[in-house]
């Protein structure tokens, strides 16, 4: 592959999927300058290994693979106490009214207080799935897990998220 096709696959790839693979990293590590570096070396690393992309799955998937490998190799390494602290907002009206613009803030903020005491694999499966909305096939391939394994890792980490929120008495009903 020559290289100015290259550069011109990486940069069409960096400016659909170059935000929201930023998103999903600083959601995960919570520290901005760490987020941009990694976003940018995922891009580096798929420039260098363009030739290895198999095609298999989607681009959006192999760009989040390679952002979530080198986003758990750099938690394993710093080993950082995770906190997530917004969003998980739940859409429904575009123009709340501001009591209710108050409850989702509040709602979010418990669900990502209770989210951040989570293991880093439940944090991360519901992340995938509910925030990103990733496929169950797409997040397998991220993950690098068979789809059987994302499903029952989704189901036991939504349950602990809910476990967590009725704990701190948080929320009234379930989740998902």
């Amino acid at each position: 592959m020559v290289e100015n096709e290259k550069d011109k696959i990486i940069l069409e790839w960096y400016e659909k999927f170059g935000e929201a693979i930023f998103k999903y990293i600083f959601i995960m590590i919570q520290d901005y300058q760490q987020a941009e570096d990694l976003t940018n070396d995922t891009f580096l690393k798929a420039f260098i290994h363009l030739e290895t992309f198999k095609r298999d799955a989607s681009e959006k998937t192999w760009l989040y693979r390679i952002a979530h490998n080198l986003t758990v190799d750099m938690i394993r390494k710093k080993k950082p106490v995770i906190l997530l602290k917004e969003a998980f907002l739940f859409k429904k009206d575009e123009n709340p009214l501001p009591e209710e613009m108050l409850q989702i803030r509040e709602q979010s903020l418990e669900i990502y207080k209770a989210l951040s005491t989570l293991k880093s694999t439940y944090r991360e499966i519901i992340i995938l799935r509910k925030l990103k909305e990733f496929s169950i096939e797409e997040t397998a391939g991220i993950l690098g897990w068979s789809e059987a394994k994302v499903k029952s890792t989704l189901f036991r980490a939504m349950r602990a998220l809910e476990k967590e929120l009725k704990k701190e008495g948080e929320l009234n009903g379930k989740i998902i």
